[in-house]
């Protein structure tokens, strides 16, 4: 299948609604008090409609998801199935990752995977029966938490105890249709839910008397995505890695200009943005690569899991930051106007740039004496261990947990930092309620909430 056509091809392939609009409370109790919800009740945070929400269809739909994506077999898929898309360019880089549904007949609803509408394009100019359709008219909530089970059931009286990690089903809220996923960010047990634009206000206010109820919080959108997907152990797109568009198409180039968010790499590594692209294996995700068929950038792909067997290539760990190092960062804000402060560090995040996280990755070299070992992204307090977090994507021979390294903070041109840095158990997060591994059944064995 070829992937390189005139750029414009993809124009008449697929319908864009405007997306609705709302507004988002950027913090509610603060960001320590809400975060921690999640390790002893929950949070219930949104990004509404922000994510790209695709359908493709087709009798050809099949066959060009799989030469798409690293995944296999989509044609094997039932509903209430999901994946972890991931989308690779020539070069075997990282150009999208996101969950795939199946709806069921010949539907698939793709997350955060835009630029399977340009690829759905060009197949359709080559006369293959596949269509993309933008659905920017979907709201998506998230409950996170130990008590989200019971928050969940309580709001729809829908038992969802059967519902695995990674699965979906459909429920009802306030007679409203909504689909229920096993999936979430701060590692513990959590739900996304989805539905209608026209159900969002029915459905939010339902689910959040619900956890209020259990002694949940409300989540600003302020702390949604920065301060959970560090210490759930979840490298995000927007956060821990850049995404390499421009590499090796030169029409998905002029696709993502105007349908994904621009990535460029902040911090110490300010102006080096191939630093921060990355393949499977360099974030933990080798499993999702099936070289049982041909997809995009399957010859780099099997050089890359090569490497990763022959105990080469990049892991993904966490790293714990010196407490006095970062403590010196921070009283050079301090110090009166005679010293030069360092970039500031007493945030508890590393999106600088407000709300506009999605277009720089602040990534700092990640260093050996002078060698340099590979990048960390991410940083964030992790309220509930308390401590200065962040991932990193390092050599496979300083991936062990003790190893210690160091961080370059502050940005060229700016005074600068080697902040010492210790290997952390990756993911971070690894209490009783660990997402993928709870069992549900046995921790919350009563349902008293059903026979309402």
């Amino acid at each position: 299948m070829n992937f390189s056509p005139d750029s414009k091809v993809y124009d008449g392939a697929f319908a864009i609604k405007p997306l609705f609009g709302t507004d988002l409370a950027l913090e509610y109790t603060g960001a320590r008090d809400e975060y921690l919800a999640c390790r002893s009740t929950a949070w219930l945070g949104t990004t509404l409609c922000m994510s790209p929400v695709i359908d493709v269809s087709g009798a050809d739909a099949a066959e060009v998801l799989n030469y798409c994506f690293v995944n296999r077999d989509f044609s094997l898929m039932k509903p209430g199935q999901s994946k972890h898309g991931i989308m690779l360019n020539d070069n075997g880089k990282l150009i999208a990752d996101g969950v795939v549904m199946y709806k069921g007949d010949g539907v698939w609803r793709l997350y955060w995977l835009a630029p399977i509408a340009y690829f759905a394009g060009v197949a359709a100019a080559q006369g293959k029966d596949i269509k993309a359709e933008f659905v920017n008219d979907e709201y998506f909530y998230q409950i996170d938490g130990p008590k989200s089970l019971e928050m969940l059931e309580d709001a729809t009286h829908c038992d969802l105890h059967d519902l695995k990690f990674g699965q979906n089903k459909q429920a009802t809220i306030e007679g409203t249709p909504m689909t229920v996923h096993r999936l979430g960010m701060s590692g513990a047990l959590a739900y996304e839910v989805h539905g209608a634009a026209a159900d969002a206000e029915v459905a939010y206010a339902a689910i959040r008397a619900s956890v209020e109820k259990f002694g949940g919080k409300p989540l600003g959108f302020r702390q949604y995505v920065v301060l959970n997907h560090t210490p759930g152990g979840y490298p995000n797109q927007f956060q821990h890695y850049g995404y390499a568009f421009y590499d090796t198409d030169p029409g998905l180039a002029e696709f993502a200009k105007q349908y994904c968010p621009p990535q460029f790499a902040a911090g110490s590594l300010l102006g080096n943005d191939a630093a921060i692209h990355v393949n499977p294996w360099d974030l933990g995700w080798g499993y999702c690569v099936n070289m049982d068929h041909d997809f995009r950038g399957k010859a780099a792909a099997e050089h890359d899991k090569a490497e990763y067997k022959a105990g080469r290539g990049r892991r993904m760990v966490t790293l714990e930051w010196n407490t006095e190092d970062v403590g010196e960062v921070f009283m050079s804000q301090l110090r009166g106007t005679d010293e030069e402060p360092y970039d500031p560090i007493e945030q508890y995040h590393d999106c600088y740039n407000g709300l506009n996280f999605y277009s720089l990755i602040t990534a700092f070299d990640v260093l050996d004496g002078d060698q340099s070992i590979g990048f960390a992204a991410g940083r964030c307090y992790a309220f509930y261990e308390r401590r200065m977090i962040s991932l990193a994507c390092i050599d496979a021979a300083h991936a062990v947990e003790g190893t210690e390294v160091e961080v370059l903070w502050g940005q060229p041109g700016h005074r600068q930092k080697r902040i010492r840095a210790k290997v952390a158990q990756f993911p971070y997060y690894q209490g009783e309620w660990r997402n993928e591994t709870c069992d549900v059944m046995a921790m919350v064995p009563e349902r008293p909430y059903l026979e309402a």
